[in-house]
């Protein structure tokens, strides 16, 4: 988990390319495959996203912290951990979603259907994020997330 503290350069570029690499290929996937949206309307959208993605990745990131910490005080268990990614992903990015699907025209039945398929994809996701944004932030070197050689 990450040191709590002031910002940290590392740790928002690591939220940052983790937050643009897994919703591109994720969100992609998701509005083609089960959403019905075509492949054109899926591009726009995950166009759209980037810059949504730069600009919440770092607040999801500490937002994603904070919620850990509360699932932590409740249970140190690895399912409780899980369950503190799911919840912070799809209460999180449910809003942001349903707001660039609007935006790129998909219809008010494609983004109930993408917002409530993301929202149960996430119940995996989440957790599958969460994995993937802690070995980003090993790789950048995020302070808390690296041991420091001797």
């Amino acid at each position: 988990m990450s040191v709590k503290g002031a910002f940290n350069v590392r740790s928002a570029a690591a939220d940052v390319f983790a937050m643009v690499v897994f919703s591109f290929i994720t969100g992609m996937m998701i509005e083609v495959f089960i959403s019905g949206m075509t492949f054109d309307q899926s591009l726009a959208s995950r166009m759209l996203s980037i810059p949504v993605n730069i600009a919440i990745a770092w607040p999801y990131g500490l937002y994603r912290d904070m919620i850990l910490r509360q699932g932590a005080k409740l249970s140190g268990n690895k399912w409780m951990r899980g369950l503190s990614d799911m919840l912070a992903y799809v209460s999180f990015q449910s809003p942001a979603y349903a707001g660039i699907l609007f935006v790129v025209g998909a219809d008010i039945d494609q983004i109930i259907t993408a917002v409530s398929s993301n929202a149960v994809v996430t119940g995996a996701l989440g957790v599958v994020y969460g994995q993937f944004l802690d070995r980003v932030r090993r790789a950048f070197r995020v302070p808390g997330y690296y041991q420091q050689p001797a």
